[in-house]
C-alpha cells in the first residue's frame, strides 16, 4: 500500500506544473520555481488522508524541458522524486524516479491550453491524471480505478520563481 501511495504522489508530481507562460518561452516556462500545497488521498476503502507537498521545478537545456524535486508526506510516509519531462509541439513525454524506493515509470499525455492531461505508467500502477492552472494556483487530479489509492487531488500554490 505504501508503494502504491508513493507511486500515485510521485505520478502527482509530475503534472503538479502550472501550464501558463510567455508563448516564445513555452509551455514549461511558467513551472519554474517553488511550490508547496495540500491535499487529499481517497483509499479504495474509502478512508482519506492528507498531505503536504513541497516542490522545485526547474527548466533543462531550454524551455521545452523540465526537471523536477518533490517531496510529499502524510502522517505515515515520505517520498523524494526526481523526475524530467519534455513538451513537444503540446505532446508532453517523460520519466519518472521515486529514489528512496527505486520504482519510476514513463508519462505521455498533452498540454492544452491551461490544462495538462496524462496517463502514466509503470511496472505495477496506472492512472490519468488532469492539472488545471489558473494564475499561482493549481489544481489537481489523479484517478486510479481498481488500485489502492484510487483518488487523489492536490491544490498547490506558489511561493517563488
Amino acid at each position: 500500500m505504501r508503494k502504491l501511495a508513493i507511486v500515485i504522489l510521485t505520478l502527482l508530481a509530475l503534472v503538479s506544473v502550472p501550464v501558463l507562460a510567455v508563448a516564445d518561452d513555452g509551455p514549461l516556462a511558467a513551472l519554474a520555481g517553488a511550490w508547496s500545497g495540500t491535499g487529499t488521498i481517497v483509499m479504495s476503502s474509502g478512508a482519506k488522508e492528507r498531505i503536504r507537498c513541497s516542490a522545485n521545478h526547474r527548466l533543462g537545456s531550454n524551455s521545452s524541458e523540465l526537471r523536477l524535486e518533490l517531496i510529499c508526506a502524510s502522517d505515515t510516509y515520505k517520498f523524494n522524486l526526481q523526475s524530467q519531462i519534455v513538451n513537444r509541439d503540446g505532446s508532453i513525454s517523460g520519466n519518472w524516479l521515486e529514489t528512496s524506493r527505486a520504482t519510476g515509470g514513463a508519462i505521455i499525455g498533452r498540454i492544452a491550453g491551461n490544462q495538462i492531461q496524462v496517463r502514466a505508467e509503470g511496472p505495477t500502477f496506472n492512472a490519468l491524471l488532469s492539472v488545471t492552472t489558473r494564475g499561482e494556483r493549481q489544481a489537481i487530479s489523479i484517478q486510479s480505478p481498481g488500485s489502492e489509492m484510487s483518488d487523489v487531488t492536490v491544490t498547490l500554490t506558489r511561493k517563488s520563481r
